[in-house]
């Protein structure tokens, strides 16, 4: 049976992948994986275990793997969300700001928040440990393989696209279009940032509630989320990359 004809062929495709990608697609192709990692070693197939929750050793090329196929995975909930957002004739990266039409303009835009953003949350940090109400947050530590840190920027990348994407265009979009006011979508969208990083205690969460409101105050004034990712990711470089190279360059300071 044909699809609609008023549902272009290429956009079901789109559907079907991201689909499958966030869902039986995924566990496929680590099962694959695995199937390939058995055969390659010494022991015979039928004499070796699996677990559901096997255990990680960054060092090892297989467990390597498995990260970069995590990370490639975990770009698909933000696939999904500009695919909902996608409507005929009208790009869903276009209306959200997420292209490059205005990347000088975007780009000093992001540098600018990471100052009001970025300092002020590393003294929220701080101010958190010496209170007793933030977790200590271990960044990876860096090794001498090649993948280590295309890994860590991947990761940055990932965390700014979700984040800004889902948390501020996708959900901006659905609640207008819900009859929720300016302030109320700021508020909330913000709060669920703080949420989102709860894990890591309070200071966090101060911290993330107000990036999540001076993040969508920009967004309703400029409506670009690329400001927003580039911020984002580069804060998250210095946390993943710049924070441990310190520590390895200087102990006494940042041990």
């Amino acid at each position: 049976m044909n699809p609609p004809a008023s549902v272009p062929r290429s956009r079901l495709w789109w559907e079907v992948a991201i689909v499958l990608a966030l869902s039986v697609g995924r566990s496929a192709v680590y099962s694959v994986l695995q199937l390939v990692q058995a055969l390659t070693r010494e022991q015979a197939l039928g004499d070796q275990s699996t677990s559901l929750n096997p255990g990680a050793d960054a060092q090892q090329f297989w467990d390597v793997l498995y990260q970069f196929t995590a990370q490639f995975f975990a770009f698909a909930p933000i696939a999904l969300a500009l695919w909902l957002l996608w409507e005929p004739g009208a790009s869903a990266l276009r209306r959200i700001g997420l292209d490059f039409r205005r990347f000088g303009r975007d780009l000093g835009a992001g540098l600018l928040l990471v100052l009001v953003i970025g300092v002020p949350g590393l003294g929220l940090y701080a101010a958190g440990r010496a209170l007793g109400i933030t977790v200590q947050v271990n960044a990876s530590p860096l090794d001498p393989s090649w993948w280590t840190i295309p890994l860590l920027l991947l990761a940055a990348l990932r965390a700014g696209l979700t984040e800004e994407v889902i948390f501020v265009g996708y959900l901006f979009d659905r609640l207008r279009r819900l009859g929720w006011g300016v302030w109320a979508i700021i508020l909330s969208t913000a709060a669920l940032r703080g949420a989102y990083h709860a894990y890591q205690g309070f200071g966090p969460i101060v911290g993330n509630l107000a990036m999540g409101v001076v993040f969508g105050w920009v967004y309703q004034r400029w409506g670009r989320v690329m400001p927003l990712v580039i911020a984002h990711a580069a804060i998250d470089i210095v946390a993943f990359v710049g924070y441990p190279l310190a520590a390895a360059w200087w102990p006494a300071l940042f041990a």
